[in-house]
């Protein structure tokens, strides 16, 4: 059954309905990719729905918007409540969140002399990103021939939509040739990520992860995935990793918002390790998934509560706010 996602959309401090929410083809990110974005995922726990980890996803996006000098009017926290009020305008047990802030206007040129900033945050309900099969048995994935850009080319640590055109490149070529999802290298020919997760890797007990300066998004799901697997007593090690450390490798996982902690059985038709999800990536994803759940203490602090929608109505009522209004003050 479809899943209807018409949902009500935070533009700019106000609500709009799904169908006005539309910029012109005129808009300077339609010709020139000038984007940036984050994914979040709210929860349903017992207790309610739940954003996970709010606060270091808003922080990255802010970074992102100033990496690429976009003058972002919001602040972290003002932004944060947005994306609750979101979720709590549209009545959700769980969903996706999507902030993203666009260059529009109306202009022609690569310089986005005066363009105006507009900020979206987008509810999307979603289900497991590389598929049930993928998050139960592992995924089947492959080298990409695409790469990762090269430090100088353009910055990897922001989220921006441009960044993404190699992913899809090496996403329609692993579909293509009957895998799930491709593993893409760094310029230098050592292991960078997926086409949207980052990757971990497991030999003799402990857990390798690229570094930040291999071409990787630094994942709020990879930050996450490394706290829990610490406290576990597991040594994480952020290296340099050679393509052919994949095919040794004992246990190989993916991780990302809307990856999840999705295990991986083989890289180029090379079963890893038994072929089927190891050990220690089922305990790590029964630690995170239970803690994004609610089913297990969040002792990190990671989750947001999204009051329910007369709640909320209620608290800005109370406060003189009209529905998702958001002052602007300096970024």
């Amino acid at each position: 059954m479809a899943v209807d996602n018409h949902h009500r959309i935070w533009r700019d401090g106000k609500f709009v309905d799904w169908e006005d929410a539309t910029i012109h083809v005129m808009s300077h990110v339609v010709h020139y990719g000038s984007s940036v974005f984050e994914g979040i995922r709210c929860y349903e726990t017992p207790n309610g729905p739940a954003v996970f980890r709010l606060s270091p996803h808003m922080r990255r996006f802010a970074d992102s918007c100033r990496i690429y000098r976009m003058p972002l009017t919001y602040s972290i926290e003002e932004l944060s409540k947005a994306a609750v009020e979101t979720v709590a305008e549209n009545d959700l047990p769980h969903c996706y969140l999507r902030p993203i802030a666009i260059r529009t206007g109306e202009q022609m040129g690569v310089l986005p002399h005066d363009t105006p900033l507009e900020v979206f945050i987008i509810p999307w309900t979603w289900g497991t990103y590389l598929g049930a099969d993928a998050l139960k048995n592992g995924a089947d994935v492959c080298v990409s021939s695409w790469r990762r850009p090269a430090p100088d080319t353009i910055p990897t640590l922001a989220k921006a939509g441009g960044n993404y055109l190699g992913g899809q490149l090496s996403k329609m070529q692993a579909r293509v040739d009957n895998y799930v999802e491709g593993i893409m290298l760094d310029s230098f020919g050592h292991v960078s990520e997926g086409s949207g997760e980052n990757l971990f890797l497991v030999r003799d007990g402990k857990l390798f992860t690229s570094t930040i300066s291999s071409g990787i998004l630094h994942g709020v799901t990879r930050d996450s995935v490394m706290q829990i697997a610490r406290d576990m007593g597991v040594e994480v090690v952020e290296g340099s990793i050679p393509r052919e450390m994949l095919y040794i490798s004992d246990e190989l996982f993916f991780t990302g918002t809307a990856a999840e902690i999705t295990p991986i059985r083989s890289v180029d038709r090379i079963p890893i390790g038994s072929g089927k999800p190891g050990a220690l990536t089922l305990a790590i994803q029964r630690e995170y998934m239970g803690i994004a759940q609610g089913t297990l203490e969040d002792r990190y602090g990671w989750l947001t509560p999204v009051p329910s929608r007369q709640s909320a109505a209620s608290t800005r009522k109370a406060r003189r706010e009209p529905v998702g209004d958001m002052s602007a003050s300096a970024f």
